[in-house]
């Protein structure tokens, strides 16, 4: 059979270090979709994987985008598994369990006129220049006649029944909680109240019903004010702990009756207590973003702490290599490979997190006495294309600062003090640098802050300071 050739083009801009993204139809349309089917198709043949599972978010544009995606992966000869509207945790078990390869259709949490593919290949998230390597893929298929083998079959598989049953046979709870979920309107309204009710839970749910143009609020749990409606519904049910989700549910929010958010640097603070009590001497990975206060915590539960880059692929590929069983990220990404298969999961994440809380009379008291400090939220400084890196190896070259600070280069430059840190790091997805501090007293934070800005400074004199986004 011959595949013909497409007549289209592939921006960069839309390859990201872990995922394809972009806005519809302007950058992602069923062209590009097809393509990247057929591109993908062809790269898991050659690593003798004859499978490929495919889900879609509750986007508008997902069904197009996940029917043209399924025609370029048969067009490449592979067999697809169509498991429809699912959450992309549900694909990555779906691809950890039925088969080793999968793509998701989801633009997570960024914008409704927005859309993207998360991609597993042979049991791997891939990314950086895996990704790149595909957008090469498309442009010859764009550009070349293609021989494959005969058109790959469709079936239809509906994952949801066997996941729940997955978790509800590992998770146990001591007690019923009484709980309130804030689906966003993204996709795991369709998953995560059975879930959490099969659980044993009393569960109320705000924004439940799956709608791509997410009438509510935008279901980005990292933001606080995405937590208003969450938090007002959980001190008027009298419930015993909140949870928020992302758009493809890959990410978890949690607040507690008082009204505090309990950010994921602080979540796995508790995870690691639990995890490490069953694997003792295990590593936790975590990102250059979170909390000083966090490997002492791991250290104190007896673990080992390993700080790594940011990005979930890449923490996911660095706890493979250590044997690590639990990770996380501050932006809501927590992977528990003990127990589970080590993609990151919400509604798993939530699953855990409850088991610990239910052996508890006051779930939220537990959540607040986790070590803090102060922090600001993620800030950003907007660039040109192509500067923060550039930026960012002149700031490692400049960063001499006197002991007790310690210069860490993992991943930009991160500073740590005895009472807090600052770090400049950029971004993989977009043209900015990301900033945060982090301080034991307010004091400590301002002098981190300012030491930092300084610096920053001393290589970009127009940095603007701005407030983050994910």
């Amino acid at each position: 059979m011959q595949i013909d050739a497409v007549s289209t083009a592939f921006p960069s801009h839309a390859f990201k270090a872990y995922d394809i993204r972009g806005v519809v139809p302007d950058v992602l349309d069923e062209a590009f979709a097809r393509a990247l089917g057929m591109a993908f198709g062809q790269r898991a043949r050659a690593l003798g994987e004859t499978v490929v599972a495919v889900g879609r978010d509750g986007r508008l544009s997902s069904p197009a985008l996940a029917a043209a995606l399924i025609d370029g992966l048969t067009r490449a000869g592979v067999d697809v598994l169509d498991l429809g509207m699912v959450t992309t945790p549900m694909l990555y078990y779906a691809a950890a369990t039925h088969c080793r390869s999968g793509i998701q259709v989801t633009g997570s949490h960024n914008p409704k006129d927005h859309n993207g593919f998360k991609m597993v290949l042979g049991g791997r998230a891939i990314y950086g220049d895996e990704i790149q390597a595909l957008r090469a893929a498309m442009q010859a298929s764009a550009t070349e006649v293609i021989d494959a083998p005969a058109r790959g079959s469709v079936r239809t598989l509906d994952i949801q029944a066997e996941y729940i049953a997955r978790i509800v046979g590992d998770v146990r709870l001591q007690r019923p909680l009484k709980l309130v979920i804030d689906c966003g309107n993204g996709v795991t309204g369709a998953s995560a109240p059975a879930l959490f009710r099969v659980l044993g839970c009393e569960v109320t749910v705000l924004y439940g019903e799956v709608d791509g143009t997410f009438p509510n609020h935008h279901p980005d749990p990292s933001k606080p004010e995405n937590l208003r409606d969450l938090i007002a519904a959980v001190q008027r049910s009298g419930a015993d702990v909140g949870f928020a989700f992302d758009g493809d549910g890959d990410r978890l929010g949690v607040v507690t009756p008082s009204g505090q958010t309990i950010y994921p640097d602080r979540q796995l603070m508790l995870f690691a207590a639990d995890v490490l009590a069953r694997v003792p001497g295990g590593t936790v990975v975590f990102d250059v973003k979170c909390s000083q206060r966090l490997a002492p915590a791991i250290r104190a539960a007896g673990g080992v702490p390993l700080m790594y880059r940011t990005g979930h692929s890449l923490v996911k590929a660095k706890m493979r290599e250590v044997g690590a069983p639990l990770g996380g990220e501050m932006s809501g990404h927590i992977f528990f490979q003990e127990r589970w298969y080590g993609f990151d999961d919400g509604s798993y994440a939530g699953a855990r997190l409850l088991e610990i809380l239910s052996r508890h009379a006051n779930p939220g008291g537990v959540l607040e006495a986790l070590p803090s400090s102060c922090a600001t939220p993620e800030l950003n400084v907007a660039c040109a294309e192509g500067e923060p890196h550039r930026v960012v190896a002149e700031l490692q070259r400049l960063a001499h600062f006197a002991p007790p600070a310690q210069v860490h280069t993992v991943d930009g430059v991160r500073v740590d003090w005895p009472d807090g840190f600052g770090l400049i790091r950029a971004s993989n997805t977009t043209p900015v640098l990301v900033l945060r501090f982090e301080g034991h007293t307010p004091q400590a934070l301002a002098r981190i802050e300012a030491e930092m800005l300084a610096l920053l400074h001393q290589v970009k004199p127009d940095a603007t300071v701005e407030a983050g986004a994910h």
